[in-house]
């Protein structure tokens, strides 16, 4: 039951991972702050539209930040975009097994920067 509650808790936060790099990938070849709702659509339900359940349970719209837009580097200069999930916390689906304690297992922030067409 313990690995398996770990490797639940892996799989959640691969699948995050994996999304926020799909929803920064898509902003790439967007115009600087535009498609902002499509790019946390992508986030958590996989799909520009936000149609279908979530693609991790507990995940929500309002766990991902506002995509930010830089500039980096001297010469030549590259423009990027960041999108972050923060906040997000993995549930165990059991309180103990053999005397041990599930708690909840928050997740650090995470983040993906694709390098801009412009």
């Amino acid at each position: 039951m313990i690995t398996t509650e770990f490797g639940r808790a892996i799989y959640q936060y691969n699948t995050i991972v994996k999304s926020v790099r799909g929803a920064a990938r898509y902003l790439s070849v967007q115009t600087p702050n535009t498609h902002l709702a499509e790019a946390k659509n992508m986030v958590v339900f996989g799909n520009t539209t936000g149609t279908g359940p979530a693609l991790v349970t507990g995940l929500t719209v309002s766990n991902v930040d506002a995509p930010a837009w830089a500039t980096a580097g001297a010469n030549p200069l590259i423009n990027t975009v960041t999108i972050t999930v923060a906040g997000y916390t993995f549930h165990s689906m059991f309180a103990s097994v053999f005397g041990i304690t599930f708690g909840d297992i928050p997740f650090s922030p995470i983040q993906a920067t694709m390098r801009t067409y412009s």
